[in-house]
């Protein structure tokens, strides 16, 4: 899907037709088709297999400039209507009039650039609209990490009344997810070192431009980019010892009951052993005594108390 749109003065963001490009617009391409790449790199001159690699689900973040045109892909954070985390490939490419984002998918980052936000970035002032998206991932990134802190203690919770296997497979998909946030996170900071370092080439002010302030807001985007890194460590960390702690729970568990069952085993065979010795077919004590039966009870009912007893002062109950 391929749509395109253009700033306008008073905050109005104006759709414009296919065949029409209009200098300083933006392309925004949402899954699109071959025919819809070639028709946007042959319009805006860039490399269609760069375009194509931005909708590799296992593309690495990394930022060039060649061909006077600047070429960042970066993985945004995903929240799926299953509450399940993931990131996605994001290509923002920039030429000397025009600037396109393509993703595979549609996601919250990019649609939340829309009409009812129009007064908030400007398709004409690129640099500072590449500086908002970059704003817009990494806050993403931190309120979804505090979505899987929320999680993390529900989940916390409910370990400490059951240990049932959903709680544990929570915990995978959690640790799974982490795991996509944490290569992410690291690939988006060296892009955004290497963009700030870039900043300063005089040939890339000929495609864009990034005033002061720009430049203040892209160091602030690294600051809260490294604290998201550092967060979710923070989190894997607390994971890996949940993990660790529920095993050991599962373990603790099994013990306990291995344990009943070996003293309920070694209780029972008390009076199965003494029935099976006086059911011999052989002379026994008490054979012929009218009250045999109840003296082998008696014995039997004797040494289960006392038995229990010795296992209850052992903790084996």
């Amino acid at each position: 899907m391929l749509r395109i749109y253009k700033s306008e003065d008073g905050g109005k963001l104006v759709k414009l037709k296919k065949n029409k490009p209009s200098s300083f617009s933006w392309y925004n391409l949402i899954n699109p088709n071959d025919e819809e790449l070639l028709k946007v790199s042959t319009q805006l001159k860039l490399d269609f297999d760069m375009l194509k690699n931005a909708l590799d689900l296992n593309e690495r973040s990394r930022v060039e400039f060649e061909d006077n045109a600047l070429s960042l892909i970066i993985n945004l954070p995903l929240l799926d209507d299953e509450g399940n985390f993931d990131t996605l490939p994001c290509g923002l490419f920039f030429t000397k009039k025009n600037f396109m984002t393509i993703c595979s998918r549609d996601n919250r980052i990019i649609s939340s650039f829309n009409k009812n936000t129009a007064k908030t970035f400007d398709t004409r002032i690129r640099g500072r609209f590449l500086l908002s998206i970059l704003t817009k991932c990494t806050q993403y990134y931190l309120k979804y990490l505090a979505i899987i802190n929320q999680k993390t203690e529900e989940i916390e919770y409910s370990i400490r009344k059951t240990t049932k296997n959903k709680a544990l497979f929570d915990l995978i998909e959690i640790q799974k997810s982490l795991v996509y946030f944490t290569t992410a996170l690291k690939d988006n900071h060296v892009v955004l070192l290497k963009l700030l370092r870039m900043l300063r080439l005089p040939s890339l002010s000929k495609v864009i431009t990034f005033t002061e302030e720009d430049i203040d807001g892209l160091e602030d985007v690294i600051v809260d980019n490294k604290q998201a890194i550092e967060m979710v460590d923070m989190h894997r960390s607390i994971l890996e010892g949940m993990m660790d702690g529920f095993a050991s729970i599962i373990n603790n568990n099994l013990n306990l009951v291995m344990k009943f069952l070996a003293a309920i085993t070694i209780i029972l065979s008390i009076p199965t052993m003494l029935a099976s010795f006086w059911g011999m077919n052989v002379d026994v004590p008490w054979a012929k005594n009218p009250y045999g039966f109840l003296v082998v009870i008696s014995f039997s009912a004797i040494l289960t108390i006392f038995t229990i007893i010795y296992f209850k002062k052992k903790g084996m109950f």
